[in-house]
């Protein structure tokens, strides 16, 4: 299967970051030396996308311009030889990548949001959605790898499911199985941000997706949803017979909240070779705080 375009809704203000989110969009806030929205785009890269397109705000032109070419700081780095640095900021996202923004105007949901890609994404095409504040580390193949074998193998589109705790599970998409064949879930139903009470299970959508072009007709522009907003779950839950839930492996960070955000630092600074010593010796010395 190939999927060759990826959408990112990059348009929040990440009001939860004030005042580090004034100037600079929270997709650009760094785990360790990356921006949140490089790390989304190159797992999207391992999939085989070319086409990035940001569905952003019009005050947020730093991440077009993170992904534009830098001839210059290219040049200067070369010079002064330091070819690993410049490579790190050369074709991110592949030699063939293009990348492309869509001002969604008035922020109304993330359905209207993924909607705003429409015009881009041809007929009968798959293509991923990817929330960059939910950073996924795998050991393995990426979280954007083991969904595409799963839609694949089912001809289906994939929603990316995580067990959550009783006590968070308002804050989610939660999906109603009709049955569970080890990871993947075969489904009836889904319920945006229930109350713990009346929640159809503990299995939560976070922020992957693997969609057809069809999914855009289930989108309802005019029938707000769950507080107000055109929600994605409710186009979902229209096409429910053609989804599966996929739990994928590997450790999911919350950089939409400030303590996951952190733990993301501390879990990517430990994994760099760099870094791990004497991060893991500071982390040791402070343990018992």
């Amino acid at each position: 299967m190939n999927i060759k375009k990826a959408v990112f809704p990059v348009a929040g203000f990440g009001t939860r970051f004030l005042p580090a989110t004034k100037a600079t969009p929270k997709e650009m806030l760094p785990i360790v030396d990356k921006p949140l929205i490089q790390y989304a785009v190159e797992e999207a890269a391992k999939i085989g996308v070319e086409e990035y397109i940001f569905i952003t705000h019009h005050a947020k032109s730093a991440i077009d311009k993170h992904f534009k070419h830098n001839e210059d700081l290219y040049d200067m780095l070369v010079k002064q030889g330091k070819q690993d640095l410049a490579d790190s900021i050369k074709d991110i996202g592949g030699a063939n990548a293009k990348f492309i923004s869509v001002d969604q105007g008035e922020p109304k949901g993330l359905g209207h949001a993924i909607g705003c890609a429409n015009d881009l994404i041809d007929d009968g095409e798959f293509f991923a959605v990817i929330l960059a504040d939910d950073l996924i580390f795998s050991q393995g193949a990426n979280v954007l790898e083991q969904m595409r074998d799963q839609a694949q193998k089912y001809n289906k589109q994939v929603l990316a499911l995580e067990k959550i705790p009783h006590k968070d599970i308002s804050k989610f998409g939660v999906v109603n199985p009709s049955s569970i064949d080890g990871r993947i879930s075969h489904l009836s139903g889904i319920v945006e941000k229930p109350s713990a009470a009346e929640a159809p299970s503990d299995l939560a959508v976070v922020g992957r997706y693997i969609f057809k072009k069809g999914i855009f007709s289930h989108i309802d522009y005019d029938n707000a949803g769950k507080n107000g907003e055109i929600q994605i779950t409710d186009a979902i839950m229209s096409n429910i017979d053609d989804f599966i839930g996929y739990e994928f492996l590997g450790e999911r960070f919350d950089c939409g909240s400030k303590v996951g955000y952190l733990k993301a630092n501390i879990a990517y600074g430990l994994q760099n070779h760099e870094l791990k010593d004497e991060l893991s010796s500071y982390l040791g010395d402070i343990k018992n705080l």
